[in-house]
C-alpha cells in the first residue's frame, strides 16, 4: 500500500481536513487544529510539531510518533499504548494529558514539562531517565514502573510506592518527595 507523504507542510484549523488522511507527515506543523475524537490510526508523524491542538480521545492504533513535539495541547484520554513502539519519541510542554494510558510503554526518549497528568496510567512503563518536571500527577498510577534516573523535580501530587517501582537514582524535590513515605502512615513534622 502506497502511503501519501507530506513534508515541511503547515496545517492550521482551516487546512486540517477531518478525518486526517492516513499518511506519513515529516517535519510538518499542526497549529490550532481540532483533531478530538479523530482516527489517526496508521499515520506516521516524524519530527512534527503540534501547537495549540486538541487531540482528546483520538484513536492511535498503530500510529507512529518519532521526534514529535507537542506544545499547549489538550490530549485527554489518549491510549498511547496503542501506538507503534518503534523509535517512539515525544516531547510535551504545557499539555493536558489527563486520563492518558502509557501501559507497558518504553518512554525513555520522552519528556514532559509542566503537563497535567491527572489519572494517567504509567503501569509497567519503562521511564528510565525520563524528564517529568513541573507536572501535576494527581491520582496517576505508577505500578511496576521503571523510574531509574528519572527526573521528577518540581512535579506534584504523585503517589509512588518505592517497594513496587524501581527508583534508583531518580530525582525528586522537597516537599513532594515526602509522599514516597505516605504508605507507612508516618507523622512527619
Amino acid at each position: 500500500m502506497n502511503m501519501e507523504y507530506f513534508s515541511d507542510t503547515h496545517f492550521d484549523n482551516s487546512s486540517i481536513k477531518i478525518p486526517l488522511e492516513v499518511a506519513e507527515y515529516e517535519n510538518c506543523e499542526f497549529r490550532n487544529g481540532d483533531l478530538s475524537g479523530s482516527d489517526l490510526s496508521g499515520c506516521r508523524f516524524i519530527d512534527c510539531r503540534f501547537i495549540d491542538c486538541n487531540l482528546s480521545n483520538a484513536v492511535l492504533v498503530e500510529t507512529s510518533f518519532q521526534g514529535v513535539r507537542f506544545g499547549t495541547c489538550k490530549m485527554l484520554g489518549l491510549q498511547w499504548n496503542d501506538c507503534k513502539t518503534f523509535n517512539f519519541s515525544i516531547k510535551l510542554h504545557d499539555c493536558n494529558l489527563s486520563n492518558s494510558v502509557f501501559y507497558q510503554m518504553k518512554l525513555t526518549k520522552c519528556s514532559f514539562h509542566n503537563c497535567q497528568l491527572q489519572e494517567a496510567d504509567f503501569t509497567e512503563a519503562d521511564m528510565q531517565g525520563v524528564l517529568m518536571t513541573k507536572c501535576n500527577l494527581d491520582l496517576a498510577t505508577f505500578d511496576r514502573t521503571i523510574l531509574i534516573k528519572a527526573d521528577l523535580r518540581e512535579s506534584t501530587n504523585y503517589a509512588i510506592d518505592p517497594e513496587r517501582n524501581s527508583l534508583m537514582g531518580a530525582k525528586f524535590s522537597l516537599p513532594e518527595v515526602i509522599s514516597l513515605l505516605a504508605k507507612y502512615g508516618l507523622v512527619i513534622d
